[in-house]
């Protein structure tokens, strides 16, 4: 690099006929799976493949920093890439979760070489993957920070790394339910992770300090051919789509595949979906053999049993339909209902997450009748529907809120009650409120899902949903050293409050 580090990497040959270079820079070391998954099967299909560790990891010299040196490291690695004498000229990039962010980060300043990238979960974002809420991510980042420090700790043996990986879960849990989330935090990752306070000390998104986190500019310079691969349940599909629809609106060559994963399971659930279209990519864009590479731009997994659909762009075509909240906790059809209802959160008996965008284990599609059951949540039901409902893009609740106590949160939920009453999550939604009254507008996770004919359709509404993100104290002060715990009372007012979803197209094809 261009201050003397010395970066490792795996250089993968392939033995016959050579297609292109492709290049992955990742912070979880070239051993497996790593080097099967983004190495071995591309080298097998006829690319050059460099698995690079970036800086201060698996053997890589310097510090590792979460994100900060990136762009520059990126840039010195092509530039390294360009004096061996076995590259191709061109090449291209791939990569999940934070391989993605290295790409982003060197689409910043796109080399010429540069002709084909394919990004999966891969943020571009990372002020709006912890703070865009309002509220801290803190399950994940926190859990995620742990395990970077952890990999690092080479004096371990098998017997002890086995153990810490067996009570890693009951750990995290105690540290996302400690206060103040500052020390909580520092008392799971002992010396390690050093960033982590930084980041709970700066929660306003536009903070300078989050200016080398933020690469949201390739989205503005990139020209090549980008295929993008996210999951339904992924914690970056909000920023998925957010470079979707810049890269789109700009005319720019992109590609959107959306399976029913999570973060975690599209490398192994979504494996053979992701390698068989990013093949597909680069034998088009890079390699310029085969035919086309997509059948469509837009490909989704619609959940509730319709499966995968061929789109021409994202979301298609949708017609807005509503249903009011009304007193007996229904949902209705018909608006201006009289009514109010109110519910009691209380940060010392926080409303747990079940299910939902999580990096853990836990995430995805869970069972929720446990959830909406507390006497912390409100629960609206709509009546059976006499026919199925196809939902694409994003659910809106907008809620006539007030509170006792302005600082406060609002998680809102849509499940679906099959005919046999189990409800299961579909699609969620946070905030962090700026005051104590007013309306509420809240956008919730993107979707494609089939609401089948006999189930109803749920939103629940609470103040809460922790570990997944960090409890409001009730008392204003700062999110790393906050001790103090102040319950609120919540009253939601009927009138204009409800649910909307982008009801689709459901004629086949």
């Amino acid at each position: 690099m261009r201050d003397g580090v010395v970066l490792l990497a795996d250089h993968y040959a392939p033995s016959s006929t050579v297609r292109g270079t492709l290049l992955v820079r990742t912070p979880y070391g070239g051993r497996f799976p790593s080097s099967l998954i983004f190495a071995r099967v591309y080298a097998a299909h006829g690319y050059h493949v460099v698995l690079q560790s970036v800086r201060g990891t698996s053997g890589s010299g310097g510090v590792f920093e979460p994100m900060v040196n990136e762009v520059a490291d990126g840039a010195d690695t092509v530039a390294w890439l360009r004096d061996q004498r076995w590259f191709t000229g061109t090449f291209g990039t791939l990569g999940v979760s934070y391989l993605g962010f290295t790409q982003w980060a060197l689409l910043v300043d796109p080399p010429p070489e540069l002709t084909a990238a394919v990004v999966t979960v891969g943020p571009h974002d990372f002020s709006a993957s912890s703070w865009s809420t309002g509220s801290f991510t803190v399950n994940d980042f926190l859990g995620w920070s742990d395990a970077m420090a952890r990999q690092e700790d080479d004096g371990d043996g098998p017997v002890q790394s086995g153990l810490r990986q067996l009570t890693a879960r009951r750990r995290l849990a105690r540290a996302t339910a400690g206060l103040p989330l500052g020390a909580a935090g520092r008392a799971l990752l002992g010396s390690g992770a050093p960033w982590y306070e930084s980041w709970l000390e700066h929660p306003d998104t536009g903070d300078p300090f989050w200016r080398p986190y933020r690469f949201g500019a390739a989205l503005d310079t990139v020209q090549v051919p980008v295929l993008l691969v996210s999951g339904w349940q992924d914690l970056f599909v909000d920023q998925t789509m957010a470079q979707y629809r810049r890269l789109a609106d700009r005319g720019v060559e992109v590609g959107l595949t959306v399976g029913p994963w999570t973060h975690t399971e599209v490398p192994v659930r979504g494996l053979g979906v992701l390698t068989r279209e990013s093949l597909d990519w680069f034998d088009t864009h890079l390699a310029g053999v085969g035919g086309p590479a997509r059948r469509s731009p837009v490909r989704v997994f619609v959940t509730g049993g319709d499966g995968w659909r061929n789109l021409e762009h994202w979301p298609p075509a949708t017609t807005p339909r509503s249903w009011w909240l009304h007193p007996g906790e229904r949902l209705d059809v018909t608006d201006s209902a009289v009514g109010s209802a109110e519910f009691v959160y209380d940060p010392a008996d926080p409303t747990p997450t079940v299910g939902g965008r999580l990096l853990a284990p836990g995430g995805g599609y869970r069972r929720d009748d446990a959830l909406a059951a507390r006497a912390d949540v409100l629960v609206f039901t709509g009546a059976p529907l006499t026919e199925g409902l196809l939902v694409f893009g994003c659910p809106t609740v907008e809620l006539e809120h007030s509170s006792d106590n302005p600082h406060v949160d609002v998680f809102v939920r849509v499940s679906e009650v099959d005919t046999r009453g189990r409800s299961h999550n579909v699609s969620d939604g946070y905030r962090r409120l700026a005051g104590a009254s007013g309306p509420v507008r809240i956008e919730l996770d993107p979707i494609a899902h089939r609401f089948t004919a006999g189930a109803r359709i749920r939103l629940l509404i609470a103040g809460g949903c922790l570990p997944r993100f960090a409890r409001n104290t009730g008392t204003g002060e700062p999110p790393v050293s906050a001790v103090g715990l102040r319950p609120a009372t919540h009253t939601i007012t009927f009138g204009e409050s409800r649910l909307t979803l982008p009801i689709g197209d459901d004629r086949p094809g």
